[in-house]
């Protein structure tokens, strides 16, 4: 885990460490498990083509998961995760690189809590946006 990060720290337009990842299908099956979504398309390669899938696909929630770590690895120990949402608006393969990635685009005090928004985004290998979403973070203050 990196340094921790404090509201003095961040600007507007700053931008997050990017996390890599580079899923497995057995970390798809897993995943699977977890949450319990066992649509074939994340696993059965014949079954995804039959669906007009170049093959096996990435949940797009296991990629929300890896924006969620993106954030809390990010904002420390002392920082909260206090809204994430995303939109999905193309596909991960098992095997492709996947880059996480963000940038601050407000700071503000609500709640007596040291906010920051974030525009987040994941990209596959050819820089394309898979996933998008915002999220709201409070960090530890200085003073």
């Amino acid at each position: 885990m990196a340094e921790q990060v404090y509201y003095e720290d961040v600007t507007e337009e700053s931008e997050l460490p990017p996390l890599t990842k580079q899923p497995t299908t057995r970390q798809l099956v897993m995943w699977a498990g977890a949450s319990g979504d066992y649509y074939a398309i994340h696993y059965d390669k014949d079954f995804a083509q039959s669906k007009g899938l170049p093959g096996v696909i990435v949940h797009g929630q296991l990629v929300a998961s890896f924006l969620g770590q993106l954030l809390t690895d990010w904002i420390g120990k002392q920082g909260k995760l206090i809204k994430l949402a995303c939109s999905y608006k193309g596909m991960n393969f098992p095997g492709e690189t996947i880059t996480c990635r963000g940038k601050v685009s407000k700071k503000y005090i609500e709640d007596g809590e040291h906010r920051v928004e974030c525009h987040i985004w994941a990209e596959n290998a050819k820089g394309e946006k898979t996933v998008i979403g915002k999220a709201i973070v409070a960090l530890p203050a200085r003073g």
